[in-house]
């Protein structure tokens, strides 16, 4: 799979001329493109271009006397093919807001829906933007209201702006919003998982536990969180997502957490006994679904567990099996 988009950096020294030569006439032979004048001018000291190809695709290129960096979802230049890549925490600060304000002016105009949802679109910008996964991540948080079921896209989306807004995940951008995924196909279950990673953090924070994404332990294994405590006290935390039973072969709610429960249980989490607790989101359930799991609270294999559901109103209630060692507080209403 792709990854989001990142920056190129080129050590050698360039100019216009150069750029018209070796970037302008790559791309306008391969597959059409100009280049232009960028919305924004770049910061002090660099100088830098925009272009725009005939199939939507757009490329930015900005340079000073000692270095370049290229940033596009097109393919790369052969004068570029050997540089290295770069996330955006990695490039000079006002190179990445630059961009960033380029990417987000394109953005406003190509889905001004995310005009009310500022955070939501700083965040996952890098997937907004990037060559497989722009038209496909956009479908997904416009029509399928983020994974929630039976919800409105607006109401989701303003969910996923409260989740981003107190700057959390902030540190983790490029890993995090890359697990929405870059693929050019619309895969609703894995995406689905992937904002559950986001509905836990806000649990876990909302609890007031400082958390840190993708934890890798002894097995070789990456654990989705660890949560650390006011006191110090720190806990791994492994998010799982059952599929609705209308999207699986099991054939009951109650089925359905148990076996994908089962799943995470037997693998992942084999190695590691209670030292992780299990949150096991059922969000994508109905109503109906989670009254069902609700009304039997089933064991899931593994304690400590937590088994919740979040609605996009930011109400969570759930259940807990064994000795969870977190004080979750008023952050879910225990059923």
């Amino acid at each position: 799979m792709a990854r989001p988009l990142r920056f190129r950096r080129s050590p050698e020294r360039w100019h216009r001329d150069r750029v018209r030569q070796q970037l302008l006439s790559s791309l306008d032979q391969n597959i059409g493109a100009e280049m232009g004048t960028p919305h924004y001018r770049p910061p002090n000291g660099w100088e830098g271009v925009r272009f725009e190809m005939d199939n939507g695709d757009f490329a930015l290129f900005v340079w000073n006397d000692d270095e370049a960096y290229w940033l596009g979802n097109t393919e790369t230049p052969s004068a570029l093919w050997r540089t290295n890549k770069y996330d955006w925490e990695e490039v000079p600060y006002l190179i990445a807001r630059w961009a960033q304000r380029e990417l987000l002016a394109d953005l406003r105009v190509e889905e001004p829906w995310l005009a009310d949802y500022p955070h939501v679109a700083w965040y996952f910008l890098p997937v907004l933007m990037s060559k497989d996964g722009r038209e496909s991540t956009r479908e997904f948080l416009r029509e399928y209201a983020c994974g929630f079921p039976d919800a409105d896209p607006d109401e989701a989306l303003s969910y996923l702006e409260s989740v981003l807004h107190p700057g959390d995940l902030d540190d983790y951008r490029h890993e995090m919003a890359g697990k929405l995924g870059t693929s050019q196909h619309v895969d609703r279950t894995r995406m689905a998982s992937a904002i559950s990673e986001f509905a836990a953090a806000k649990i876990l924070t909302d609890a007031g536990y400082d958390i840190t994404p993708e934890i890798e332990v002894t097995t070789g294994h990456f654990l989705d969180y660890r949560a650390k405590g006011p006191d110090g006290t720190n806990v791994l935390v492994e998010v799982t997502r059952p599929r609705s039973p209308s999207r699986r072969s099991a054939n009951t709610p109650v089925a359905a957490v148990r076996d994908t429960a089962q799943v995470k249980t037997s693998g992942q989490l084999a190695n590691h006994g209670g030292g992780v607790v299990m949150f096991v989101d059922c969000s994508n359930f109905r109503d109906d679904q989670w009254a069902a799991v609700r009304g039997e609270q089933p064991d899931v294999r593994h304690k400590p567990a937590v088994v919740y559901r979040v609605r996009p109103s930011g109400h969570v209630e759930g259940y807990r099996k064994g000795d969870v060692p977190l004080d979750l507080g008023d952050a879910i209403e225990w059923v």
